[in-house]
């Protein structure tokens, strides 16, 4: 055995072939040794790969150096552990696991020649520039944080305690921040693609969410009012009590208190429709009025009306929003109902299709003006970073016990959401631990279920950029009915890690019970609803321009290594016309094989991973399986890029249109170059 094993290592070292997994990726383990490469296996006692000098390899090997490759090197990764070690002897090759350790105690003064690691800093700083081959890329300072660590103003302060190695673009509030910069490359509006967002952490962006907040719900009114208003004859006006004065319009400043939470009014998880309010609970007879007097200012700013105006944005200024706010909650939550005559009516059609030409989320926004509030600092659906568990608060009285320091919440009031974010520890200054996104109330649901997708993608280079996208996907399930009515998890989160939690709970019986369906296992059902041809021509497409495009904003920040790569996950979300949302794009994605169709593909995924990285090189024209190549950057500023198709207007069905191809990209470095004139 000791002689079989020293064949082996000689050979791997000649050959390049030594390799270390840092995490639960018994696959990448068991495909690595299948090509004759050799683990150098991490220490049980340290979590750091470092170099090891010759005469230490004794003490290394007393010490139990030659086992530990399973550690765990990330909290995040702990539920995937128990899974992955139970298929670590199934794939394992049929070697035993003893030759491997003795292999690996062979090879522990060898540098490795490829590294898979759930993070950098596993990794001795001094001896990672002499790996080949990484599927991380390093993080230039300004990035170098979950949260992100720049500042409004392009500041580069980084927050203590805040863990590293994501990307601009990998985390809600650097996606956010990121996607701004879509137009210097591309002629899209990153709203058709990506829900508005905002980062609470920056007080200019705090504002802008207030404002925004309020406009959806004038909006939100007149829609409400077109579905449930009742006709009042022409010529009549509401009636009033004879001693009931109109409210005045006392306008609003910016530090008028609708920025200071009031305390909360209902519980976040559920808000049932009541019947509509008889004559004992009228409305005041200016609120759609007002509605429209807003969303006309709104109009016109959006028409760069506004342009030469100094004072504060009418939008803030024409009406009383401390007012207006609790009567649009009484109409959509507590079942409040509205008159309209023939012209209000009509006023409120035109101006909704005006607005529909202006704002491309006027279809997905819904009337209930729901937005989603999530921890920047954590992924899968979990709460904030530890440390801010269980800090009081003054105003902590009166919220759940779940909004206190949550994962991922649905809030329906202004007030709920900045009493969130004001009741958990202050963050470290510069880092942003909350951003607010608007809620898709109008999702494609399978069997009135609410679904996600889970898009895998490979960069193999950033300078020149390459992107590779897998053509197989999954999708994951709620565990409850699809209800706006009802905002608890079970209803609204994809996250498995979330869903794990309500297993004995079935949406429907035609939903599998791991809740998990395959894309193909999709494409049968699209075509049961008549729409075979929307996952080619109008998905995966826009799945593809989405995907490119947080790349190209992303790209002159995230610091660029010769021989790495990186594996990530997109998520997205269908809405009603068949159009991508993408959420979020997840660095280090889970490989947990949660189900029979995960299992399949995280294996495959992983096997065609290495081949696009590993085998690729030595053999270009070899299978790469499920990938394709999305993108790859030939000139400067210039690209090739796989058709993508323009997104289709808002509409009850699907608009299929033919695919074209990417615009030619801007640089954001903009230079001017001359010489002076001089006079004659």
């Amino acid at each position: 055995r000791l002689r079989k094993a020293r064949l082996r290592v000689e050979k791997a070292i000649k050959e390049k072939k030594i390799f270390t997994v840092h995490g639960p990726y018994p696959v990448i383990r068991r495909l690595l040794r299948a090509r004759g490469w050799v683990e150098r296996k991490l220490p049980l006692n340290g979590r750091q790969l470092k170099q090891q000098p010759g005469d230490q390899i004794k003490q290394q090997l007393e010490k139990g150096a030659s086992g530990g490759g399973d550690e765990q090197g990330e909290a995040e990764n702990k539920e995937e552990k128990e899974d992955e070690d139970k298929e670590d002897k199934e794939q394992c090759s049929e070697d035993s696991e003893d030759i491997h350790d003795l292999m690996s105690f062979l090879v522990q003064d060898q540098v490795p020649n490829f590294l898979w690691t759930i993070r950098l800093s596993s990794v001795d700083q001094e001896l990672l520039p002499r790996i080949e081959v990484v599927n991380r890329y390093p993080r230039q300072a300004a990035l170098c944080t979950k949260v992100g660590a720049q500042g409004p103003q392009g500041g580069n302060t980084t927050g203590a305690g805040v863990q590293k190695e994501i990307t601009s673009f990998s985390k809600q509030e650097g996606l956010c921040q990121s996607l701004q910069n879509l137009s210097w490359f591309e002629q899209v509006d990153f709203n058709t693609f990506f829900p508005r967002c905002y980062r609470l952490g920056f007080k200019d962006e705090k504002e802008a969410f207030i404002d925004d907040f309020c406009l959806t719900a004038a909006r939100s009114l007149l829609k409400l009012a077109l579905q449930k208003g009742g006709d009042r004859p022409v010529g009549t006006e509401q009636p009033s009590k004879p001693d009931e004065v109109p409210p005045p319009k006392a306008p609003v400043t910016q530090e008028g208190s609708v920025l200071q939470p009031q305390g909360w009014h209902r519980h976040h998880e559920s808000h049932p429709m009541l019947p509509t309010a008889g004559p004992c609970s009228p409305l005041y007879s200016q609120l759609v009025e007002e509605a429209l007097e807003v969303c006309e200012q709104h109009l016109g700013v959006l028409g760069h009306q506004d342009i030469d105006r100094k004072t504060p944005s009418p939008c803030r200024t024409c009406i009383n929003w401390d007012r207006f706010l609790p009567e649009y909650y009484r109409v959509a939550h507590e079942g409040a109902g509205l008159e309209l005559g023939r012209e209000q009516r009509e006023r409120c059609q035109h101006l909704l299709q005006r607005l529909e030409e202006k704002l491309p989320q006027l279809g997905i926004e819904g009337n209930l003006n729901i937005w989603i509030i999530k921890p920047s600092a954590k992924s899968r659906g979990r709460g904030k970073a530890e440390g801010s568990v269980g800090h009081t608060h003054p105003h902590r009285e009166g919220i759940p016990p779940s909004l206190c320091c949550p994962g991922i919440v649905c809030a329906t009031r202004l007030e709920e959401v900045l009493e969130l974010v004001q009741s958990c520890a202050s963050p470290p200054e510069g880092v942003c631990e909350w951003v607010v996104q608007k809620y898709v109330e109008r999702p494609l649901t399978i069997f009135n279920t609410k679904f996600d997708i889970r898009q895998w993608f490979v960069v193999t280079d950033w300078k020149p950029l390459t992107a590779w996208f897998y053509q197989d996907c999954y999708l994951r399930f709620c565990s409850r009915p699809f209800s706006l009515c009802h905002l608890e998890p079970a209803r609204h989160l994809c996250n498995v890690s979330i869903q794990k939690q309500y297993k004995t709970l079935q949406p429907d019986p035609r939903v599998p019970p791991d809740k998990i369906w395959s894309n193909k296992q999709f494409q049968a059902h699209l075509a049961w609803l008549g729409q075979a041809n929307a996952w080619q021509r109008v998905m995966v497409p826009g799945m593809k321009a989405a995907i490119l495009n947080a790349l190209r904003c992303a790209r002159d920040q995230v610091g660029s290594r010769k021989g790495s790569f990186e594996l990530f996950g997109a998520d997205f979300l269908i809405g009603e016309d068949l159009q991508p949302w993408l959420l979020e794009i997840n660095s280090c994605p889970t490989m947990s094989p949660s189900s029979v169709v995960t299992r399949q593909l995280c294996a495959n995924v992983q096997r065609d991973t290495l081949r696009l990285v590993l085998d690729r090189k030595d053999n270009p024209t070899c299978s790469i399986g499920a990938f394709e190549l999305l993108y790859r950057e030939v000139g400067q500023g210039l690209g090739t890029a796989t058709p993508q198709a323009p997104r289709a207007p808002t509409a009850p069905c699907v608009l299929l249109q033919a695919a074209v191809s990417s615009c030619l990209t801007v640089g954001l470095r903009l230079m001017v170059t001359g010489c002076s004139l001089k006079k004659a």
